[in-house]
């Protein structure tokens, strides 16, 4: 019997499938790209009428499967449509017809056909025996129909699944749930609904096989209902994660955007700057807080648009706590030889401070640590605080760090402001501590006396943490919020008056004064420092300026009047630049200018102080008091005029709170010692009393001119003039007692720049004339006094039982002459 011929099936071609399982009545389009799988399509619809079958490999790798590769059953379909692709390949749409077995034909394993096939040509033998594509023998199978009652259930059931699996599946279309729902035949529906079914093709190869067709609706059936869990669960996951998402999804998206936007402009990746900034984190050597705060605010900084006002805020934090030197220490190397060496080069004098400076240097040396007071250097502008403790951080190898605090009135200057506000900031000490990039430099604390408090708080309060060395070792910054260790700071501090320090600020500092300079130490400083550093920033040689001892000793007693050398620094500047201008202009040869005292009006100007200025003659209620001011000591004179009236006291000149207080106290005084100096006891009632003090653009205030008002004002009322060459200084009581005062270097200083011969001073500082050198006060005569009786007989040249027992030439003013017991004169002189 020929091929053809066979009763038992059909012979057709064959295509294996890899992971697809075809269904009888479902159309589904395959891509085919393997040779013999084209083959078998091509002589499909050229020889059987375009039916081929169709049947799954159990393992989806093999290239050229052996029968024992393939499932038993498959179905038979119908090529609908075929499209060639440009890259070999061909898109096929097959409608599934009916489930089949196959089996392979005799002697032709690689070759399966069937029986029994209508159209087959009458040259199949032909056909057979020249092309190598596989075919086979296929028997339909017929389904095994399930019982009226059961099938009736299972449709019910399975069309109600139908309808709630078309809700959660949207590829499920309106018209193929209607076509669906049409279907009366277990078998036909079951076919219909698995394509639909996301599952493995191993089961679906199962639903396939099973033939009949109550058990494969039922097992449908249970496969829909496990689709819609499915379906439910992932619904309950997605709505899950869309509220976990929700608060940030915005934010998440516009990030995305500025990275899509940064990436196509070439700018870094926000995340990778991120990256970048954990990395430095991790690796800073910083406190562990320190490093977890930071990982914080990364974690914040992270999800943010980097446009928005947080990241900045964020970032700015993140910034701060990387650039802070925390355990960054430089190397300090202490050599007191080397130390004494650099103090004495860079100032002249200056003997007791440096001293002090070296002994505080040994001991920090011996300790190794910084555990003691901290230094704080008083005296007037310009006497060389600020660089003095330049000189200290040079000697030590230290940093050297300045911060003003001239004008500091807000607490947060100190401490920094809290992250709450709006542009803040760390304090003044963290911002340096930047700048140093080491932990362990040198603060110079400019001006601590010229700290102010307001409604912002009191950042004199606030410093006292910083300098305190049992407690800056956790100094917190309010904009940080953490501790930071400021203990290996060594900590210098500056200062014009001690009087303006807080006293629990004092508390915390040792003390070092720097006095006004003699007129010698500045010659020297003039001769030795300050011309041959104008030479050199003018781009002058030695040789183009010099300037003889008189001429400089002049330029220092009327062309500037001050403790410290700054001015006479401006004034030989000067000479300075009239020297560069005659070079620049005389360009062939270089100038020689020999600068003598004659010359100083031409290249100065007229002089601008009188060397030993002061009252020209005694007279009465004129009295020159020694005051210690900014710019070192001074001569003020203060005048007193008596004139009818009702008893008022006027001041005038600018006076200060003390000033005045210091004047009520001295009138308080006479009028006790009334009835003594031949005054009626009421004499005040018919007069005013004016008290002035010269000058009065410029304010003036200060604790010693309580016996220069008190003799200004006995003058006034006996009429006696006041020497012309006696100066004094004092503090009054109610009682006459004279009190210490401060400042008495600078104000011997001026007593004999203005000529004076002889000075009053309080006996309480008589051991400070110890320290203050014998070029002062060897022009000077010196009384000790401690009380203001002592006073008005030096002051007037007379004895007291003539100024206490005799009458004066305001005759009208004296009531009755009163007795006193002539005191002995102070003959103690220096």
């Amino acid at each position: 019997m020929s091929l053809f011929e066979n009763t038992h099936g059909h012979i057709l071609p064959m295509m294996t499938l890899r992971e697809v399982v075809i269904f009888p009545g479902s159309i589904t389009p395959l891509f085919v790209g393997r040779d013999i799988s084209i083959r078998a399509i091509e002589e499909s619809i050229s020889s059987y009428k375009k039916h081929i079958f169709l049947v799954t490999q159990r393992e989806a790798d093999i290239e050229k499967p052996n029968p024992e590769d393939l499932y038993p059953i498959g179905v038979v379909s119908r090529i609908l449509q075929l499209m060639r692709l440009p890259d070999g390949n061909i898109k096929v749409l097959f409608e599934g017809l009916y489930r089949a077995t196959w089996d392979t034909l005799e002697g032709k394993e690689d070759m399966l056909v069937s029986h029994n096939y209508a159209d087959i040509p009458h040259d199949f033998p032909a056909a057979f025996g020249n092309n190598n594509y596989p075919c086979l023998i296929t028997n339909e199978i017929q389904d095994i129909d399930a019982t009226p009652v059961e099938a009736e259930a299972l449709y019910r059931a399975i069309h109600d699944a139908v309808d709630d699996f078309s809700k959660v599946n949207k590829k499920l279309s309106p018209e193929h749930v209607a076509a669906i729902s049409a279907l009366h035949h277990a078998g036909k529906l079951s076919d219909a609904i698995m394509p639909h079914l996301k599952l493995d093709f191993v089961k679906k190869q199962e639903i396939l096989e099973t033939l009949d067709t109550g058990e494969r609706l039922s097992k449908v059936y249970e496969l829909l209902n496990s689709e819609l869990a499915v379906a439910d669960l992932e619904k309950k996951i997605k709505s899950r994660v869309k509220d976990q998402m929700e608060k940030n999804q915005r934010e998440y998206y516009l990030t995305e955007q500025i990275k899509a936007i940064h990436k196509e402009m070439g700018n870094e990746d926000p995340q990778a700057e991120a990256d970048d900034l954990e990395l430095r984190i991790r690796e800073k050597n910083m406190p562990e807080e320190a490093k977890e705060r930071a990982l914080r605010e990364l974690k914040k900084l992270r999800p943010m648009s980097p446009s928005s006002a947080e990241y900045s805020v964020a970032r700015n934090y993140i910034d701060w706590v990387l650039d802070l030197p925390w355990n960054e220490l430089k190397d300090i190397h202490i050599d007191i030889k080397e130390a004494k060496t650099i103090l004495d080069n860079a100032h002249f004098g200056l003997e007791k401070p440096k001293e002090r400076i070296l002994e505080y240097l040994a001991v920090q040396k011996l300790t190794d640590g910084l555990k003691g007071p901290i230094l704080c250097f008083v005296g007037p502008p310009g006497v060389g605080k600020t660089s003095l403790a330049k000189s200290v951080a040079e000697a030590t190898g230290r940093d050297f760090v300045r911060i003003s605090l001239g004008g500091v009135r807000d607490e947060a200057e100190i401490r920094g402001h809290r992250r709450t506000y709006v542009g803040a900031m760390p304090g003044k000490i963290l911002m340096a501590l930047r700048k140093a990039k080491s932990n362990n430099p040198l603060f110079c604390l400019d001006e601590i006396d010229k700290m102010t408090a307001d409604f912002r708080g009191d950042p004199s309060s606030a410093l006292l943490e910083v300098l305190d060395p049992e407690q800056n070792n956790t100094f917190n910054d309010h904009y940080l919020d953490l501790d930071y260790d400021l203990s290996k700071i060594f900590f210098i501090t500056t200062a014009n008056t001690l009087a303006d320090i807080p006293a629990p600020l004092r508390d915390r500092m040792e003390i070092i004064e720097l006095s006004s300079y003699l007129e010698t130490e500045k010659m020297s400083i003039a001769k030795d420092f300050l011309l041959p550093k104008q030479r050199r920033m003018h781009g002058l040689e030695n040789e183009n300026l010099h300037i003889d001892d008189t001429a400089m000793l002049e330029i220092i007693r009327s062309y500037t009047r001050e403790a410290g050398v700054r001015n006479l620094e401006r004034q030989i500047a000067a000479l300075c630049r009239k020297t560069a201008i005659k070079m620049v202009e005389n360009e062939k040869r270089n100038p020689n200018i020999q600068v003598k005292k004659k010359d100083l009006r031409t290249y100065l100007g007229i002089q601008k102080y009188r060397y030993g200025d002061k009252e020209t003659a005694a007279q009465v209620g004129v009295v020159a008091g020694l005051a210690y001011n900014n710019v070192g000591g001074d001569i003020l004179y203060i005048e007193t005029a008596i004139m009818p009236g009702t008893g008022k006291i006027l001041t005038t000149g600018q006076l200060g709170s003390v000033m005045k207080e210091s004047a009520e106290a001295a009138f308080s005084y006479v009028r006790s010692r009334a009835n003594l100096l031949g005054l009626r006891s009421d004499f005040y009632k018919d007069i005013d009393i004016h008290i002035h003090v010269p000058e009065g653009a410029t304010p003036k205030d200060g604790p010693s001119a309580g016996i220069t008002i008190a003799t200004s004002i006995a003058s006034a009322l006996l009429g006696i003039a006041v020497q012309d060459n006696v100066a004094m200084t004092g503090e009054i009581t109610l009682r006459g007692r004279v009190l210490a005062i401060g400042g008495l270097r600078e104000k011997l200083l001026a007593a004999k720049r203005s000529n004076i011969k002889t000075v009053i001073i309080p006996k309480d500082n008589k051991k400070d004339i110890e320290e203050i050198p014998k070029e002062i006060t060897s022009s000077l005569k010196m009384k000790f006094v401690s009380h203001v009786d002592e006073v008005l007989p030096i002051a007037f040249n007379k004895k007291s039982a003539e100024i206490f027992q005799t009458s004066n030439n305001n005759a009208d003013l004296v009531l009755s002459l009163k007795p006193h017991e002539e005191e002995e004169e102070n003959k103690e002189e220096k």
